[in-house]
Parts: C-alpha cells; sequence; structure tokens
C-alpha cells in the first residue's frame, strides 16, 4: 500500500529531481548554496535555521551568527524557499518574566506548527545552553515561553501535534562543551512549562558516522509507517568532528521506540561548501518540508557553519532505505 503522510500539502515546496544516474536516497540542490557567506552586514553566516510554509509563502527562524561568533535569531522571508530576506535586527522576543526573557545567545531553531500556532524552540543561552521557546500566530509578535528543560540540553524537536493528550519533544542532554555522550530523549507536557515521562529513544554508535553522539533534526513527520525522523549523528575523527545525517522511523504512540534506523549516513559532507567553511566537515539537517501530496521533502541544512543549503528527497523511498538499511 502506498504511504501516507499526515500533513498539509505544500504545492510550490522547493524541489529539483534526482540526476539521471544518482546512486543516493538524498541528493543535493544543484545551486548551493541558497543562503551563502555574508547575508547580512553584520553576519559571518546563517545556518542550522527553521524553515515553514505561511500563507502560500515561506519564512523562517535563522540562527545568525555576528563577527564575535556570538548566535542570535533573525526573522527571514521567502516567496519560493529559496531567495530569502533577513530582518536586520534579531527577533524581540515578548515576555512579562525578565529571568525568561533574558537570553545570553540563541541558536539552532526549529519551528513546529501545532494547530493554528507556530512554536519555536532553540538552544537558549541561560547558564549554560538549554532549550528555549517561543510561539507565534502571525510572525510579528513572538512569546515567550519557560525554558523546557534545565541545562545542560540541546536539540529541542517538538511534534507537529500532541501525543497521548500531551505535547511531546525530543531533545539531546548535554553538557557544555563537545561532549562524549549525546543520546536522543522523549519529553511530555501537558502545558508547554512542566516537561515529565522522560523516555531514551536513542543511543550514539552503532557504526562509525554517530560513533561521538546524535540529535534529533526536523520535527517529526506523521506517515503511516511511523514518525520519520532526520537526525545529524557526529563522528570524531583524527582531523575533527564530522556531522551527518541519517534517518528513523519511531512508533507513531510510543515515539522512544525505534522502529528502524539507517546504519549508514543518507546525507554526508562531501560538496566543497560542506567540508570547507568556520567549521569543515558539517551537513545539519535543521528543517524537513514534505508536500503530503506528492511525497516529496526538501531538507534545510546547515553546512560547515556558515552556510544554508537544500537538499531533496522522496518519502517513500527515504522509508524504504531506512527500512532496508536498519540497525536498531
Amino acid at each position: 500500500m502506498p504511504i501516507t503522510i499526515h500533513s498539509d500539502p505544500i504545492p510550490n515546496i522547493p524541489w529539483q529531481p534526482k540526476p539521471a544516474g544518482c546512486p543516493d536516497v538524498v541528493w543535493r540542490y544543484d545551486k548551493n548554496p541558497v543562503i551563502d557567506r555574508r547575508p547580512l552586514p553584520q553576519a559571518t553566516g546563517i545556518y542550522n535555521s527553521a524553515v515553514v510554509p505561511f500563507e502560500g509563502k515561506f519564512v523562517g527562524v535563522f540562527r545568525t551568527e555576528y563577527k564575535n561568533r556570538m548566535p542570535h535569531l533573525h526573522f527571514g522571508r521567502s516567496g519560493d524557499g529559496l531567495q530569502w530576506q533577513f530582518d536586520s535586527k534579531e527577533i524581540e522576543f515578548q515576555c512579562d518574566d525578565p529571568e525568561i526573557k533574558r537570553q545570553e545567545y540563541g541558536y539552532d531553531p526549529r519551528l513546529t506548527r501545532i494547530g493554528d500556532t507556530y512554536y519555536i524552540t532553540w538552544c537558549n543561552g541561560y547558564h549554560g545552553p538549554t532549550i528555549g521557546m517561543a510561539r507565534t500566530r502571525d510572525f510579528k509578535t513572538f512569546e515567550q515561553l519557560e525554558n523546557a528543560f534545565l541545562p545542560y540540553n540541546r536539540n529541542g524537536v517538538l511534534f507537529p501535534r500532541k501525543i497521548n493528550g500531551n505535547y511531546a519533544m525530543l531533545s539531546r542532554p548535554s553538557d557544555t562543551g563537545h561532549t562524549p555522550f549525546g543520546d536522543i530523549f522523549y519529553s511530555e507536557s501537558p502545558d508547554l512549562t512542566f516537561w515529565g515521562k522522560h523516555r531514551h529513544v536513542m543511543s550514539k554508535g552503532l557504526s562509525w558516522w554517530q560513533d561521538k553522539k546524535i540529535g534529533a533534526g526536523p520535527s517529526p513527520i506523521e506517515t503511516s509507517e511511523g514518525w520519520l525522523l532526520f537526525y545529524h549523528g557526529v563522528l570524531e575523527s583524527c582531523n575533527g568532528f564530522v556531522y551527518s545525517t541519517g534517518a528513523a522511523l519511531l512508533d507513531l504512540d510510543e515515539p522512544w521506540k525505534v522502529l528502524y534506523r539507517t546504519n549508514q549516513a543518507i546525507l554526508m559532507p562531501e560538496a566543497p561548501y560542506e567540508t570547507t567553511g568556520l567549521v569543515p566537515n558539517v551537513v545539519f539537517p535543521a528543517t524537513a518540508l514534505v508536500d503530503s501530496a506528492t511525497g516529496r521533502i526538501a531538507l534545510y541544512c546547515g553546512a560547515a557553519d556558515t552556510f544554508t543549503t537544500l537538499a531533496f528527497c522522496d518519502a517513500d523511498e527515504v522509508i524504504a532505505f531506512t527500512k532496508e538499511n536498519s540497525q536498531v
């Protein structure tokens, strides 16, 4: 039976057919990077960022790295998902609690729509990295919520619907540096303030490309085969860290249960803009747009902590590949 995708269609999704003879399940946009160096005068790069369709066009929350290497969150807009314009000032979050509003830095945002509300999760500086949260309905006013967890935590990714009546999130507890541990965990909340029911999802390891740590990428995609999750895995090589992309299928009702998980990377740093930049050898999946009518998926990735790039895949093909090349 054909795979069903439970999301809205995106008829104008950025797309490019697979090149003839391409052996890979994921292929790159031939005009990458879609966001090049120096996208704003004060910025050295925009990468690891979040994009959603909105009112027939596209908007996003972007990790913008200043020349002092401090990351900030900026709003951007695009008619086609390829050509982007950015606000010159960082997002001003609305919050009555000065303890929550204080922000040392913000990076690696994700955007998830639940109902008519868009939720932003990001790595927020609060006595160390933790999961910041905000919401908006119009991308004009952004309401900051309580931080989800204690420091230290990264890669907080919401599910696009409630599970067991609760909001659900994936995250990766960590420390302040490139920690030698790095597993993905699942948590639930009735109100986006109090989080519990913590469950272990996946461990690092299994294969060398993800032997250092792993972290959830874009919001999981609900399909008839399970939650399709793109995630990043990190290899510690003799020349430093290498960030690649893998895929997994999680149980629909109990998402901490992994059904399938790729035993190999589906996207590794190979292109010049992935191997050369401020941090070489990085492909970091942060956004997955999916057109439920066609199964087309557009992956926005951070490249070398400098650029934003696009890659493409087909939901049926990537799910079949994940099942056929699985190691749980």
